[in-house]
């Protein structure tokens, strides 16, 4: 059977791995959601967890130390969209960290006065620059998205906006950040790598693993390479798409999208000890 277990591709992260398999109950196991557990689709609000996704979760929530979900959507969204309410333990980072949500409750901070003026404005700076019909704006709010996916041109569309909506972000403290034909617009400081030593300055595990799909997964790609540098084993895995290839070139193991992601949840061990 150990020969079907999938294998990282540097040194680092197969010692990554094999020390969460070896103590998986002094281990912190946090992933992305879309993309990673969740397949991506046009519409966000329907994007479900994969097939299994859900019970690797139960499984893994008896067994690992700190199993989390870090997702750049609001926590209380995920869990409901997901159905992870019943998963015992786990810990939803949401906004990149600004929420958090575990065992039913959800602190959520007051969104910083930025995102109302940006939120107000929006709409006029799409219909100035003549922004494709399908280009929606994701009100998260603590944050704002603004998607191309559904455009005609989803990259047309998202090179036409990034110049004009950076600056207007930027005007009112935001920081820009694009993603897989999405440019979103947050508060400083906030971003998956922070999520990350978050969660394990909470947890001080032995071992960490963190699964992502897109270029905003990377800080916490960054993140691991750190907490291995400084001692702690490490490993990053990437649910691998064509629209983010740079993030399997990243990862010490690339898996083939969330159902790859699921197999390597279901290839950690069953039980404690």
């Amino acid at each position: 059977m150990s020969d079907a277990l999938p294998v990282p591709r540097t040194e680092a992260g197969r010692a990554g791995l094999d020390a969460v398999r070896a103590d998986p109950g002094h281990a912190l196991v946090a992933l992305d959601y879309d993309g990673t557990l969740a397949p991506i689709v046009a519409d966000p609000g329907q994007a479900r967890p994969a097939d299994g996704a859900v019970d690797a979760l139960h499984r893994l929530a008896g067994v690992v130390g700190t199993l989390a979900i870090v997702t750049g959507r609001p926590a209380g969204e995920v869990v409901e969209l997901g159905g992870l309410a019943a998963v015992p333990g786990l810990v939803v980072a949401g906004q990149y960290g600004a929420e958090r949500w575990r065992d039913g409750t959800l602190e959520v901070p007051e969104p910083p006065p930025g995102v109302a003026a940006v939120r107000a404005a929006l709409p006029g700076l799409l219909a100035d620059v003549g922004a494709d019909p399908g280009v929606w704006v994701e009100d998260k709010r603590l944050a704002l998205a603004v998607h191309t996916r559904p455009a005609a041109d989803p990259d047309g569309a998202l090179a036409a906006l990034d110049g004009p909506v950076r600056r207007l972000a930027e005007q009112y403290g935001l920081e820009p950040h694009p993603g897989r034909y999405v440019l979103e617009l947050r508060p400083p400081g906030f971003d998956k790598g922070g999520a990350l030593r978050r969660l394990v300055d909470a947890a001080s595990p032995a071992a960490v693993l963190f699964a992502g799909d897109d270029v905003g997964d990377l800080p916490a790609f960054d993140a691991v390479e750190v907490l291995r540098a400084n001692g702690l084993p490490g490993v990053t895995v990437a649910s691998a798409s064509a629209e983010a290839a740079q993030v399997a070139g990243r990862a010490d193991l690339a898996v083939d999208g969330p159902a790859g992601v699921v197999a390597l949840l279901n290839s950690l061990p069953p039980q404690r000890g």
